[in-house]
């Protein structure tokens, strides 16, 4: 594969401490979800930043597609909800929903952009086989 671009962060302390990108763009305390045994509160996790980046990068992907197929899709929302649990072999995993709006399409066509763009979304081919993901119209 051919890089285009790369991103660099580091975190210290865990879900308990702090992130920062190389560039500084983002700078975030993390705290841990009440329901995983942590504070919570209003400071980030690592799941909802997971949701975030893969909700950006979707609708991006829809955008792509759209343009392919010459169908003006402004307006589209992308949301996504990131579980975590643990996995009966072992570990943690995580699940992921997709609830995309696509408006002044049909809902048949709606779905047939919905599969198109998570062929081509890089968070989609990045977790394939690895994370059950639910992909939704709404």
């Amino acid at each position: 594969m051919k890089v285009l671009y790369e991103a660099r962060a580091s975190a210290t302390g865990g879900r308990n401490g702090h992130v920062k990108t190389s560039d500084g763009s983002l700078d975030l305390q993390l705290a841990m979800p009440t329901e995983l045994g942590g504070l919570g509160g209003t400071l980030a996790n690592p799941e909802q930043l997971f949701a975030a980046g893969y909700a950006a990068c979707f609708d991006s992907a829809l955008a792509f597609v759209g343009a392919e197929q010459k169908i003006n899709l402004s307006g589209t929302r992308v949301d996504v909800t990131v579980g975590i649990g643990q996995r009966k072999a072992g570990g943690f995993g995580l699940t992921v929903r997709l609830e995309v709006a696509i408006p002044n399409v049909s809902r048949e066509q709606a779905q047939n952009l919905l599969e198109a763009a998570h062929a081509v979304c890089p968070y989609s081919n990045a977790v394939h086989g690895n994370v059950e993901v639910d992909l939704s119209v709404i």
